[in-house]
């Protein structure tokens, strides 16, 4: 069974059109990572400065692997400057109720 990533990125004021069109280019990348099924980016309709990601991967640890590449690669580094805090990561498990 896949795995949902839900990641929230908080933006500074006036800062959510900005990372939007960064993902634009970066996600290409994502999209080709190993494991991964399938990423959407959304934009807060009340705080066009939130910014969540809905990811699906094979597994958590292709998830976690993926996100120590973007640490390695220097991509959450220039993502500081845009953000008010760190990413918010949650790995959310399907019950079907």
């Amino acid at each position: 069974m896949s795995q949902t990533v839900h990641v929230v990125f908080r933006c500074n004021e006036g800062q959510g059109a900005n990372l939007v069109a960064i993902f634009g280019e970066a996600l290409v990348d994502t999209r080709a990572f190993d494991g991964c099924e399938s990423v959407e980016v959304y934009v807060d309709a009340d705080n066009p400065d939130t910014i969540v990601l809905w990811e699906k991967f094979a597994t958590r640890a292709h998830h976690e692997a993926y996100l120590a590449w973007r640490i390695e690669t220097g991509m959450l580094d220039m993502l500081g400057p845009i953000l008010t805090s760190g990413l918010e990561v949650a790995y959310l498990d399907d019950r079907d109720a």
